[in-house]
């Protein structure tokens, strides 16, 4: 028993150790001197705002004391969690359940899939993490568009995929718009936005965000820059930017000169919401009030810890906001494409299916890649089973009622292709109310 025990107690010097190093490194950053960070400097770091894009967030009602501020009080970490509180949660948690034990079954889309246009009026394409394609009267929206291998300043180090992007950029086709909710590199990345520069597109971003787009060779006159609650018609649509808890950052030195936003993005007769990145807020029922009911929303799911609870959603909080906004169909987003917090990577999925059907909420949960639309929901196994990681399938949060999938990637793979199907198929009764883990804690 010794050597286990010498083990463990190493194991914690060392993490102790880790903890302190984190800490003095994110001390050293916010005492970085601005001579030696504009050096350490790459392109993919993008730019500050200056001019008039400056004169507007200096003039933004949201802009306080030299940053942007939450419609709410926020931390991004809280409970004074300390860079050794994390250690000890990556340490106790199971690498092999953060990334799927074998390929994800990527639907791999083809260009004729998209060339009719959607009977309904309303498309969507999950095309992996928060990146989705709408189709909306003709027009086609590009949300978050991320087509890099990692979401990082550097194409050496940082979160890398874990399932290749369905469709090369090459033959997505035509944009119309490009809709950006913040600066984070898993939501803008520059090798993409330079790609989708040399098309037509326009770049819709929250205030300050256009002067990384700038600074990466997009015209200012294809930049629209909004603040929360302004509006611009676009190919003939209305894109609203609303309010979301989050922040922005892309290097040591955070600055508050850039916001951050989820968008409302509205046609003839239908209406679309993407949450970007948030924590829960009152807000989401003011955008429902305000813009709703949407056909479709696109909430964030995945990427949440008991160590940053206000800045990102939990699937159940996802669902809740969705209500709030008097949502149709829910697409869970910001899942299954890059590790970026301790949770198994299928724990998304699993615990949003479990709060959607306890609520009555209906799911739209296709493999990425897969177009569907809203007004037809698709239907669809739980598709991520196959691949997860342990633990076996009947400690997973599945709902009954929903189809059976083959328990190993090869049994998939053999198995006929079906289409994707709704996840939704049991609603409770009028009588029942969510229990206390569907329950979002006002804040």
């Amino acid at each position: 028993m010794s050597r286990p025990v010498s083990w463990l107690f190493r194991a914690g010097e060392l993490a102790a150790e880790a903890g302190l190093a984190l800490r003095d490194a994110k001390r050293s950053y916010r005492t970085l001197p601005r001579e030696t960070w504009q050096r350490m400097r790459t392109d993919a770091f993008g730019a500050d705002p200056s001019g008039w894009r400056l004169h507007r967030v200096r003039n933004s009602p949201h802009f306080v004391d030299g940053s942007f501020r939450n419609p709410v009080a926020t931390r991004r970490l809280a409970y004074a969690h300390t860079p050794l509180a994390l250690m000890r949660t990556k340490l106790a948690t199971d690498p092999s359940r953060r990334s799927p034990a074998a390929a994800v079954p990527v639907h791999r889309l083809l260009p004729v899939e998209l060339a009719t246009p959607p009977a309904s009026g309303l498309r969507l394409t999950w095309l992996g993490h928060a990146t989705v394609l709408a189709e909306l009267d003709g027009v086609r929206v590009l949300f978050d568009p991320v087509w890099s291998e990692r979401c990082s300043p550097f194409d050496w180090i940082g979160p890398k995929r874990l399932h290749p992007v369905p469709l090369p950029l090459a033959e997505l086709g035509p944009v119309d718009v490009v809709v950006i909710s913040h600066d984070h590199y898993d939501h803008l990345d520059m090798a993409t936005v330079r790609a989708l520069a040399a098309g037509d597109a326009v770049f819709a971003v929250p205030l300050g965000v256009g002067a990384h787009l700038e600074h990466w060779g997009v015209s200012p006159r294809r930049i629209v820059d909004l603040d929360w609650w302004e509006s611009a018609e676009l190919d003939g649509l209305r894109l609203t930017a609303t309010p979301a808890r989050h922040y922005c950052s892309r290097g040591p030195r955070p600055s508050g000169r850039f916001l951050w936003a989820s968008w409302v993005v509205e046609g003839k007769r239908q209406r679309i919401f993407h949450s970007g990145d948030s924590g829960y807020f009152p807000g989401f029922a003011e955008i429902g009030r305000r813009f709703g009911p949407f056909d479709a929303t696109m909430m964030q799911v995945g990427a949440y810890s008991e160590h940053w609870p206000e800045v990102h959603l939990t699937p159940e909080e996802a669902v809740q906001a969705h209500r709030d906004l008097g949502g149709g169909v829910l697409l869970p987003v910001h899942w299954a494409t890059f590790d970026l917090a301790p949770h198994p990577w299928e724990e998304p999925a699993e615990r949003t299916v479990a709060a959607a059907q306890h609520a009555g909420v209906t799911l739209a949960l296709p493999r990425p890649g897969r177009p569907f639309e809203p007004a037809d929901p698709p239907t669809a196994s739980p598709w991520w089973r196959a691949v997860a990681a342990a633990p076996a399938g009947s400690d997973l949060l599945l709902p009954p009622g929903l189809p059976a999938v083959p328990d190993t990637p090869a049994a998939l793979t053999a198995s006929p292709v079906r289409p994707d199907a709704p996840l939704a198929g049991a609603r409770p009764a009028a009588e029942q109310s969510p229990n206390q883990d569907g329950e979002v804690p006002q804040r």
